[in-house]
């Protein structure tokens, strides 16, 4: 019932960002429907290659967030899909309302992009690091939340939602992460799968039996705690949920009757997110134990990312000690 996808750990690392570009590219040369709007910051989302190719598509709006959520609405509604561009923590973060209303109320396919989220933009501080913006666009009726593991699974993603008829929010990364998924995935509707499964012996061999669900490069992260609690009997299989809203609950309730525990990681506050999406599913269909790794109720702050993950309590050591704590 539950089958372990096609992915690997290679040495290429690729900001999700840079799938991003590719991804918009490529769904420009299927689509001349498709258009794109950026908030100064053409090259740090990677839209120079859309814009280098189709100038008279490519709308370079300034700093008005605001002002660009507007325009892509009247776009949206004229027929053409827009993808409107800047950072997280100022879209969504600083035009909520206008999404809210101009987009989301009026079920226009604006596809939102939210680049450099989570504390791994690192020197930017805190100012800069936009940890909640899960939070408040899954909230939005109407929205879809997208959220990619790496470059590969960005790049699907911004074609598929090229050919939707809904607001979307694709959320990425700055710094280079590792490329976990090949060449041959390919976009299954949204649904969670699994990304590794425990070695050497079946699920229900080990003592005791853990699901990780994560979403985003940090789940790198939850793949290196997996392997090092193997050889203590504790079976740990992780899921990647790249579409957080709607939620895949179909995948979530069976996968859960398979385990004694969840635990959820995110790059995000663990409030508000994938870690209290999937909590509020399992409390009211199949309640049980789950614990959250995310961000405590804190602001980011300046600092490298390999720094920060340690700060903040999202590096594989604290995942271990989160999952030990379920079957302690």
């Amino acid at each position: 019932m539950l089958r372990k996808t096609l992915f690997t750990i290679n040495e290429e690392e690729l900001a999700t960002r840079e799938g991003f570009g590719r991804g918009l590219l490529n769904a420009g040369e299927k689509d001349d429907k498709v258009v794109a709007l950026c908030a100064d910051l053409t090259e740090s989302v990677k839209m120079d290659a859309f814009r280098a190719k189709f100038p008279f598509r490519f709308f370079e709006v300034g700093i008005t967030e605001q002002a660009m959520s507007g325009l892509a609405s009247g776009m949206a509604a004229m027929g053409y899909v827009p993808f409107m561009a800047s950072y997280a923590m100022f879209s969504p973060g600083r035009n909520w309302e206008q999404i809210r209303t101009t987009i989301a109320y009026n079920n226009v396919p604006v596809k939102i992009v939210g680049a450099h989220a989570g504390v791994s933009v690192g020197p930017d501080g805190a100012t800069h690091q936009a940890i909640e913006d899960i939070a408040i666009m899954r909230m939005i009726p109407n929205m879809e939340v997208y959220v990619p593991c790496d470059a590969v699974e960005a790049r699907v993603i911004t074609e598929h939602i090229a050919t939707t008829k809904k607001p979307a929010y694709l959320r990425l990364t700055r710094e280079k992460s590792p490329v976990m998924l090949t060449d041959a995935y390919t976009w299954n509707g949204g649904k969670a799968y699994i990304m590794q499964i425990p070695e050497h012996k079946s699920v229900t061999e080990f003592a005791h039996r853990v699901g990780v669900i994560a979403c985003g490069p940090i789940i790198y992260e939850a793949l290196k705690a997996a392997n090092s609690l193997a050889k203590d009997g504790i079976g740990v299989t992780v899921v990647n949920m790249p579409q957080v809203k709607p939620l895949d609950t179909a995948f979530l309730l069976r996968f859960a009757k398979d385990m004694q525990g969840i635990v959820t990681v995110e790059e995000h506050q663990s409030s508000g997110g994938l870690g209290s999406a999937v909590a509020e599913y399992l409390a009211e269909h199949h309640p049980i134990k789950v614990a959250r790794v995310g961000i405590e109720d804190r602001f980011g702050q300046s600092g490298k990312m390999q720094e920060l993950y340690e700060e903040y309590g999202l590096t594989a050591k604290h995942i271990v000690e989160k999952i030990r704590s379920l079957v302690r």
